[in-house]
């Protein structure tokens, strides 16, 4: 029998071979959860995956505007085009006990059974499929907010891949990768950083900083979640805070985002826009934080280019082709845009 080297094993190049570099471009400063994550989509790519349970389940923790949510929509839009090719369960609409009930709607002979309609049914769950992609993305935001009836809920989810519904029909979670989120010990984590961060990259003790984080978030998970819910968990991943290049590079993706919005939504009435380095410095000290991360930059880009440019075109003051410069005002203040004469 003749061996084949591994080394040409590897080497057919195909869509999950560069997953992780798609990835890493939109997921700015977080490595060390893509790389946690990608090998379960893999695994589901090759055919791989366990069966009886999910693809992956995974509790994603840090502080907020870090990139939690983001890595899930970038996933969706690597895999099936679209970031909103998820299924999001915003779980602070659930801290009630009664609230729950929604998500597998009510039995046959409760009043409204017929009117409420499950959030988790299989036609939702294969609806946030595509037809590159049979692997559905459920995203329970902000777990912890939840009232414990959702957590032994999810026990069933994430030990068989199996929901039973409310009218008694089950629900497969077998190609499905479930992803958690959680600000738990984000407070005690900036407790930690508070002396050493603000928007310069930890250098210094950088790896015994980041296994700090890690220990204060899994803390706090086993001091919320029962040992049976953490157990059913594949990895627990805790985000580290954003340091002045990756919020940068966050800048950066947010005004290219802006442009391609203006040329998919005005067609042929599209312009272009400039937004020079004094501009990006004070849309980054303006949108970015140590406390929120980059979570205020969308805000801060709406208000101080998308409203003013809205306006401008509105007013005939652009027209189509023409270029837009944005320069930061002398006392660094306000944004100043201007038509390229």
């Amino acid at each position: 029998m003749r061996t084949i080297p591994i080394s040409t094993k590897i080497r057919r190049p195909g869509p999950e071979s560069d997953l992780l570099r798609q990835l890493s471009e939109r997921v700015v400063g977080q490595p060390q959860a893509l790389t946690q994550i990608v090998p379960y989509v893999q695994m589901h790519l090759a055919g791989l995956a366990p069966e009886g349970r999910p693809v992956g389940v995974f509790l994603l923790l840090g502080p907020t505007g870090t990139g939690k949510t983001r890595t899930v929509e970038v996933l969706a839009q690597a895999l099936h085009g679209s970031e909103k090719h998820m299924l999001k369960v915003d779980c602070g609409e659930f801290q009630m006990e009664h609230e729950v009930a929604k998500l597998i709607g009510a039995p046959p002979g409760y009043l409204g059974h017929r009117e409420t309609q499950p959030m988790l049914s299989q036609q939702k769950l294969n609806g946030v499929t595509s037809d590159q992609c049979s692997l559905s993305l459920v995203l329970f935001d902000e777990i912890e907010k939840a009232a414990s009836s959702m957590t032994r809920l999810l026990l069933g989810v994430l030990d068989k891949a199996v929901l039973r519904l409310g009218d008694n029909a089950t629900v497969s979670f077998e190609r499905t990768i479930i992803f958690l989120t959680s600000n738990l010990g984000a407070e005690a984590m900036r407790k930690q950083l508070r002396p050493d961060f603000g928007f310069e990259t930890m250098v210094a003790g950088k790896r015994d900083s980041a296994k700090r984080l890690e220990g204060i978030g899994m803390n706090a998970v086993k001091r919320k979640f029962s040992p049976e819910f953490v157990n059913r968990i594949d990895a627990v991943i805790t985000y580290q805070p954003l340091g002045a290049k990756a919020l940068a590079i966050i800048v950066d993706q947010q005004i290219e985002a802006l442009q391609q919005h203006i040329v998919n939504r005005l067609m042929d009435r599209a312009f272009e826009i400039d937004v020079n380095s004094g501009a990006r410095a004070f849309l980054l000290r303006k949108g970015t934080s140590e406390e929120y991360g980059a979570r205020e930059l969308k805000r801060t880009i709406l208000r101080h280019l998308t409203q003013p440019l809205a306006a401008m075109v509105s007013s005939g003051a652009i027209i189509p082709g023409d270029m837009v410069h944005a320069v930061a005002s002398a006392d660094g203040e306000r944004l100043t845009l201007a038509v390229e004469v």
